[in-house]
C-alpha cells in the first residue's frame, strides 16, 4: 500500500533552518508527482510546493518564495523541503502529499514550529 512518512520537524528559532524528508513507498515514486502541504492552526491546508517526475517546480505560497526549495530523491523514493530564514508564521504541520492511481494519499505529517 502507498506509504507516506515524513520526518525533520521539531523547533527552530527564527532565521532557522530545517529540511524535511518523505519517505515514499507503495508505488512508482519516480514517475509521480510530490507535493508538501502545510496547515497552521484554525488556517486551511495550503500548498508550499510540488515538483513533477521530471523535476519541474510549481510553488505555492507567496510567504516562502525564495526561502524554501523543493527537491527529490528518486533513488531513495524520497522528496525534500529545504526550508530556510524560517519565521514564526511557519509555524504549522508540514504535509506530504501524492496522487497516485485516481486516489489522495497524505502523510501523517510532521510538525514545524518556529519561535524564540
Amino acid at each position: 500500500q502507498v506509504q507516506l512518512v515524513e520526518s525533520g520537524g521539531g523547533l527552530v528559532q527564527p532565521g532557522g533552518s530545517l529540511r524535511l524528508s518523505c519517505a515514499a513507498s507503495g508505488f512508482t515514486f519516480s514517475t509521480d508527482t510530490m507535493s508538501w502541504y502545510r496547515q497552521a492552526p484554525g488556517k486551511k491546508r495550503e500548498l508550499v510546493a510540488a515538483i513533477s517526475s521530471s523535476g519541474e517546480i510549481t510553488n505555492g505560497a507567496d510567504s516562502v518564495k525564495g526561502r524554501f526549495t523543493i527537491s527529490r530523491g528518486n533513488a531513495k523514493n524520497t522528496v525534500y523541503l529545504q526550508m530556510n530564514s524560517l519565521k514564526p508564521e511557519d509555524t504549522a504541520v508540514y504535509y506530504c502529499y501524492a496522487r497516485w492511481a485516481g486516489y489522495n494519499y497524505w502523510g501523517q505529517g510532521t510538525q514545524v514550529t518556529v519561535s524564540s
